[in-house]
């Protein structure tokens, strides 16, 4: 499935920086999903923009050229334009990692001041930043002055670290002062750190922010499981894009189907059996490529358990799949299941939005 047909004005493609982006539509970083693969796959599908899973600091410096160290840093060309999301706790670590990625080849570096996981916390990362904006905006600064100034810097923020008044100030404190310090984009997710991924995102925060933004590019996250939240969270926030994260793992076509209802066409149905197969493929072979077989099977029975809600027998599909190993055993999968055409299941009707998982971007 291809989205090639032109923008609808009334969601014009925003920029970041001096990157123009085709559509206001992107795809997160999700730590452990989002290496090349998926990125790969979801630009065919449509998303505008993808960012890396995201990378500690001290990792992308030190990295060796090792098959697995060199799968996380790697780049295809159809990618561009793509980021990376770096995380870590003390400043002066981050300019030398955001030099190596800028080397790499990623047009983007932004920056997690949002994850929201138990030991991302405890090791004064990720979400732990928003309660402490002097160090945050150290960050920002340094990475910001490190990198060419054809390069943006953008930021991944939750709403604060709590509810509290102090959480609120220190918020508007980190926003503002990026923006003053250069960044050139600020994705905002509507969940505190606390909530984790428990409770509804607070859209009305968005619109908030995006008042108080004014031109200044703000992106909006957080239960973007299909087409229609996408257009509404569009439409009741006016943020400049929207950042989908849980609801593009096993379902790329969130993508043409978010631009879509954007531009104000006809959002196509769930992909037929037929289309999930082909796709089903796709992944498959860029894992093998990127991964090697054996590695492939481990990383892609995360995402068969996602793809498999699609498919109308979709517990059986989803049982066959996360038992896959081999080349040959994804394909049996797909002859026993995929072999005859019709029509896929919408996997929003389902969804849990009450589960987390390890993502350290949504």
């Amino acid at each position: 499935m291809t989205d090639t047909l032109p923008r609808r004005a009334a969601f014009p493609a925003p920029a970041i920086g001096g990157v123009r982006l085709e559509a206001p539509v992107l795809q997160a970083a999700l730590s452990g999903y989002s290496d090349r693969a998926m990125r790969v796959v979801a630009r065919r599908h449509g998303a505008a923009y993808c960012l890396g899973e995201v990378l500690l600091d001290a990792f992308v410096v030190t990295a060796d050229r090792s098959r697995r160290n060199r799968s996380r840093l790697a780049l295809s060309p159809e990618e561009h334009p793509v980021g990376a999301q770096l995380m870590g706790s003390v400043p002066e670590d981050f300019p030398p990692a955001a030099l190596r990625l800028v080397e790499e080849g990623y047009d983007c570096i932004d920056i997690n001041f949002g994850c929201p996981v138990k030991k991302v916390l405890g090791r004064c990362r990720g979400g732990f930043l928003l309660g402490v904006p002097a160090t945050a905006l150290e960050i920002v600064a340094r990475v910001r002055d490190a990198v060419p100034p054809h390069v943006p810097v953008t930021l991944k923020m939750r709403r604060g670290i709590d509810d509290s008044p102090e959480s609120a100030d220190r918020f508007w404190e980190i926003f503002d002062g990026a923006f003053g310090r250069g960044v050139a984009a600020i994705t905002v997710h509507g969940r505190t750190v606390k909530q984790k991924y428990v409770g509804p995102s607070d859209w009305e925060f968005l619109a908030a922010v995006k008042r108080h933004a004014g031109p200044r590019v703000v992106f909006g996250s957080g239960d973007l499981f299909s087409a229609a939240a996408c257009l509404a969270m569009m439409e009741a926030t006016g943020v400049d894009g929207v950042s989908i994260a849980r609801g593009a793992i096993g379902n790329p076509w969130i993508f043409a189907q978010a631009r879509a209802a954007l531009e104000g066409r006809p959002v196509p149905g769930p992909p037929t059996i037929r289309e999930q197969a082909d796709v089903l493929r796709e992944h498959w072979g860029l894992a093998v490529e990127l991964h090697g077989e054996a590695l492939a099977g481990r990383q892609m029975r995360k995402f068969a358990i996602k793809y498999a809600r699609l498919h109308p027998e979709w517990l059986a599909v989803r049982g066959a799949l996360v038992a896959v190993k081999t080349n040959a055993d994804w394909q049996a999968v797909l002859d026993r299941f995929y072999a005859v055409d019709g029509p896929g299941r919408d996997p929003s009707a389902d969804i849990d939005e009450t589960a987390g998982c390890d993502d350290a971007g949504e």
